[in-house]
């Protein structure tokens, strides 16, 4: 089952709890950190992603899943779960965007992927290499779900690190103000209509890197 069908019966699921009544976005809370990753040349070959999701998701994307320990579950047991959702990313761009000086750079498929389950909540983890790899004087990466389904919140705690970078470059975090007041405005079926299709763009998370 891919991610966002997980999303979408979850959603199904509280709007029925709700008795029908109009359901404001987001519906799923992810915390992420990211780490830029860098070749001995200088050049970003990529981006790692850790994100963990809100507990009330985690429980219902391990419902029914078998486990040696009750209320555990190890890599392996998660494995098919994290390709499931690493597959389905990729409809929505991985929800990761680049730009390199001002061009559009694009990513190829995730690898070394898994979900770690801890503290009742699940994280799932991989990497996002660039079909390219560039070497700009400026990178922004930016972290949103276009739709606002899903409301993307970097750490508070080393939320993006530079891996491999070369010495000089700078780092800065912009974070969105919290969508959850705007978003109430809004009901479920203004969304389902598209009318905010690209309503997460005023919360994306941008990080910029600036290198001499």
């Amino acid at each position: 089952m891919g991610m966002r069908a997980l999303f979408g019966l979850l959603l199904a699921a509280a709007m029925t709890l709700a008795a029908g009544a109009a359901q404001a976005h987001p519906h799923v809370w992810i915390t992420a950190t990211s780490e830029l990753l860098y070749a001995a040349d200088g050049s970003i070959t990529g981006v790692r992603h850790a994100w963990t999701f809100d507990d009330m998701f985690s429980a219902y994307a391990v419902q029914g899943l078998e486990s040696k320990t009750k209320g555990a579950y190890t890599r392996e047991e998660l494995t098919p779960l994290a390709q499931t959702n690493v597959e389905s990313l990729k409809e929505y761009a991985y929800f990761t965007f680049a730009r390199a000086d001002g061009k559009k750079e694009r990513f190829q498929e995730p690898v070394d992927y898994f979900l770690d389950y801890k503290d009742t909540v699940l994280t799932l983890h991989f990497t996002l290499p660039l079909k390219n790899p560039v070497k700009p004087k400026q990178l922004v990466l930016e972290v949103f779900d276009r739709s606002f389904f899903i409301d993307f919140q970097m750490a508070k705690d080393d939320p993006v690190k530079l891996v491999g970078a070369p010495a000089g470059c700078q780092m800065k975090l912009e974070r969105p103000n919290d969508g959850t007041a705007s978003a109430q405005k809004l009901n479920e079926q203004t969304f389902l209509n598209g009318e905010s299709a690209n309503f997460g763009m005023m919360f994306a998370n941008k990080i910029t890197v600036d290198c001499p």
